[in-house]
C-alpha cells in the first residue's frame, strides 16, 4: 500500500492548480523541498523481500492497477489546467509556477511510469507507455532506452550516461539531441530490415511526431496559444526531469574495454544505487537502478538493492539539486567514483 504515497504528487498538483497564488508549483515543493527534507530525516532501506514474499509481489495485480491509474490522472490534470487557461486570466508568475508544476507530474507520472511498462511484453503496456509519453513529446524514448541505453549503458556510445566531469547542463543537450538521433538510426535499420525506406506508413517516429503535434494542437484548441506555448514548457520541464535523472543515475561509471574486446557486461557497478525510502516509493523503485540495468525485465516492485553499487550521497531530488550547481556536485561524486573505480576514472 505504501505506493499509494506516490498519488500525493498528483493531488500536490491539484492543489497548486487550485489554490494558486504561491501554492501554484505544489508538486515542485513536494518532490524538492519535502522529500529531500524527510530524506535526510529517515533511515535508509537497503532491505530485500525473501523469495516468496517477492513472487506474491511479483503475481499481485495490485502493482499494476497502481501504475495504470496514473494515466487518467495524468490527462485529467492537463485538462483542468487548460480548462484554467481558458477561463481565467494568470499573472504570468503564477503561469510560469503551474507549468512547473504540471512539468514534474508529467515527468514523475508520465515518463517514469512509461519507462516501467515500456520494459514490458504485451500490447496494453506498450500501449499505454506511449500514451504516457504524449504529454511529454518524448514518444521516441521507449525504443531508444530499450534497444540503445541499455545495450550500451555507462559507455561512450550512449547519450544517456553522463561523462566524468561533465555538467548536467552540458549533459541535458547531448542526451537529449542523442537519443532523438539514435531512434531515428533504430527505426531506419527496423524499416531497412523490412525493405521499407524512411517515409513509409508504418515508420514509428513519424507516426509519433504526429501524434504528438495532434496533442499539442488540441491544447492550442482548448486554451489557444497560451495553451499550446504551455503545453511545451511541460513537455520540456518532463523531459529536464528525466534527463537530469539519467545523469545522476550513471554519472562517471564506464564499463571497462579491453584492448581488441568488447566492453565488460552490465553489472550492478555501472549504475548509482539509492535506497532513500521516499526516492523509493515516488518513482516506482527507480532508485534501486543497478537492479534493472542488471535485469530489466525485473517489475519494480521486486527490484532489490545490492550492497557491492555504488551509492549516491543523497536521495534522487536533493542529488538533482546539487547536479544544478557542478562545481558542489564534481566535489561529491569524484572522490567517490575515484575510490570505487580506479581504472574507469582514469579511463575518463
Amino acid at each position: 500500500m505504501k505506493y499509494l504515497f506516490a498519488f500525493l504528487i498528483p493531488l500536490a498538483a491539484f492543489t497548486g492548480l487550485q489554490l494558486q497564488s504561491w501554492y501554484a508549483p505544489g508538486s515542485f515543493y513536494l518532490a524538492f523541498v519535502l522529500i529531500p527534507i524527510l530524506e535526510l530525516i529517515f533511515p535508509i532501506d537497503t532491505g530485500n523481500d525473501s523469495v516468496d514474499t517477492g513472487e506474491m509481489k511479483r503475481k499481485n495485480i495490485f502493482f499494476d492497477v497502481i501504475l495504470f491509474m496514473n494515466l487518467p490522472v495524468l490527462y485529467l490534470l492537463i485538462y483542468y489546467f487548460l480548462i484554467i487557461l481558458q477561463s481565467q486570466n494568470l499573472q504570468i508568475s503564477t503561469l510560469l509556477m503551474l507549468v512547473l508544476n504540471l512539468g514534474i507530474c508529467t515527468g514523475v507520472m508520465g515518463i517514469n511510469i512509461a519507462h516501467e511498462l515500456g520494459h514490458r511484453s504485451g500490447f496494453i503496456n506498450k500501449l499505454c507507455a506511449q500514451v504516457l509519453l504524449i504529454p511529454a513529446c518524448y514518444m521516441h524514448f521507449t525504443a531508444e532506452h530499450n534497444h540503445w541505453h541499455h545495450k550500451y549503458v555507462a559507455t561512450p556510445n550512449d547519450p544517456s550516461s553522463a561523462r566524468l566531469n561533465e555538467s548536467l547542463f552540458h549533459f541535458w543537450f547531448r542526451s537529449i539531441f542523442g537519443v532523438f538521433k539514435n531512434a531515428i538510426n533504430i527505426e531506419i535499420k527496423r524499416l531497412k530490415l523490412k525493405q521499407h525506406g524512411f517515409i513509409h506508413w508504418s515508420n514509428r517516429i513519424l507516426w509519433q511526431l504526429m501524434i504528438q503535434i495532434i496533442y499539442l494542437g488540441l491544447c492550442f484548441q482548448i486554451a489557444g496559444y497560451i495553451g499550446l506555448v504551455s503545453a511545451i514548457g511541460i513537455a520540456l520541464i518532463s523531459i529536464l526531469l528525466l534527463e537530469s535523472i539519467n545523469y545522476i543515475e550513471h554519472y562517471g561509471l564506464q564499463r571497462l574495454k579491453p584492448e581488441s574486446r568488447d566492453f565488460e557486461s552490465v553489472n550492478e557497478m555501472h549504475s548509482w544505487n539509492s535506497d532513500h525510502v521516499l526516492g523509493r516509493i515516488f518513482l516506482y523503485e527507480l532508485t534501486r537502478h543497478p537492479h534493472h540495468h542488471k535485469r530489466a525485465s525485473v517489475k519494480y516492485q521486486n527490484l532489490e538493492s545490492h550492497s557491492k553499487s555504488p551509492t549516491l550521497p543523497y536521495g534522487y531530488p536533493a542529488c538533482i539539486l546539487l547536479a544544478l550547481i557542478p562545481p558542489i556536485w564534481f566535489k561529491q561524486m569524484n572522490p567517490k567514483i575515484k575510490a570505487l573505480n580506479p581504472p574507469y576514472f582514469k579511463n575518463n
